[in-house]
């Protein structure tokens, strides 16, 4: 795969799709999941995997808010966060996404993790969240006419010192809430974050069972290395509605009738190669990475014969159309918005945590119909 990336493209894509091979890897091996950790606290207030999404944004924030506050000063000139609206967009789309995540069973890095680990039943989610992110992009447009406001750059209103300050202590405050909902239902709280491995570190290295902590360093080192090469943070939905895109053209519909396909950034990504385009070379590396390491964990062919039941199967495909169109109008998914988002400092990374996490508390009450469990 990086022999056809390096003739496609230039060096950086190579090195990018090995970024994404790392956070792949580092995804299946710390089992770090977001849609799981949103529906444990909500129907068991067992609140480890919120605290360590927590973790990963404190430590994000770390890494990105001096690198992108003083970015000129540091000669890094070609780099900028993940900055988007605030409106109707924003709101309804995080909405959508936080619903769908819950039913398709995976989020945008979920989704592609464990399709890379074999699981069937996220292909289907998959495809049809390709599906939901072409639809996004023809109605984009009209959701941007509606009520909102320009993006909100925290660092830049309030500096680098006093951004750091207010958003480490409002991930802080969040995760101290989270703590004292699991402490109060159950009287501890699990120390999942900082677990022992079962194996040798090197070991647990290779064949995974990584404590929620490195996972979360991972990710957060990851994320500031796709800045630093790419020029701007990890994102993963926009390839979705490129490969469909593709697709659509290959069999001949004009992409050209939809205004989202003639702006500049989509209109270059549609004529050239996947192979060229960022998110999609990191996407194409996340799954082999995800690939590797459950071949390396020897669960492979294990997650590949599981059955798939009529109303789950119906579920994927409402999950993943939702996500798909969600993260169109919402501005990507929990990696592109809220992860990089917040550790961008912007104002809408937050907005879209808050809403896909209601959208989501919706989705888990539909679950038990679906036949899936909590």
């Amino acid at each position: 795969m990086a022999g056809l990336v390096a003739l496609e493209a230039p060096t950086d894509r190579v090195w990018l799709l090995l970024i994404g091979a790392g956070l792949g890897i580092a995804l299946y091996h710390a089992a770090f999941g977001f849609t799981a950790g949103w529906r444990t606290l909500v129907t068991n207030q067992r609140s480890g995997g919120m605290r360590a999404q927590m973790l990963l944004l404190a430590i994000a924030t770390v890494l990105f808010v001096p690198v992108l506050g003083f970015a000129e000063s540091f000669g890094l000139t070609h780099i900028s966060g993940t900055l988007a609206p605030v409106g109707v967009s924003l709101v309804i789309g995080s909405f959508l996404f936080g619903f769908g995540m819950q039913l398709g069973g995976g989020c945008g890095s979920g989704t592609l993790f464990t399709v890379g680990a074999g699981n069937v039943r996220m292909v289907v989610t998959l495809v049809t969240f390709i599906g939901g992110s072409v639809v996004g992009t023809m109605h984009l447009p009209w959701w941007l006419e509606q009520p909102g406001i320009d993006p909100i750059n925290l660092t830049a209103h309030l500096g680098v010192v006093t951004t750091l300050f207010l958003q480490l202590s409002a991930i802080g405050l969040l995760a101290w809430g989270f703590g004292w909902l699991e402490r109060r239902r159950h009287g501890t709280i699990d120390p999942v974050i900082f677990a022992r491995p079962e194996r040798s570190m090197g070991a647990t290295l290779v064949r995974g069972g990584w404590p929620l902590l490195w996972g979360a360093i991972a990710l957060a080192v990851l994320n500031l290395a796709t800045l630093l090469v790419a020029g701007y943070p990890w994102g993963i939905t926009f390839a979705f509605g490129l490969w469909g895109a593709k697709m659509l053209q290959a069999i001949g519909v004009d992409m050209a009738q939809w205004s989202f396909w003639t702006w500049d950034y989509p209109a270059l990504a549609l004529q050239d190669s996947v192979l060229v385009n960022v998110v999609s070379v990191m996407d194409f590396g996340l799954i082999l990475g995800a690939m590797l390491a459950a071949g390396l964990a020897g669960r492979f062919n294990r997650a590949s014969r599981k059955p798939l039941p009529a109303r789950s199967l119906l579920a994927a495909v409402i999950g993943g159309l939702s996500m798909g169109y969600g993260a169109r109008l919402g501005f990507g998914c929990n990696i592109g918005a809220m992860f990089s988002g917040i550790a961008s400092t912007s104002l809408h990374g937050w907005i879209w945590f808050v809403c896909a996490f209601g959208g989501s508390a919706v989705g888990i009450r539909l679950r038990p119909w679906f036949g899936l469990g909590q």
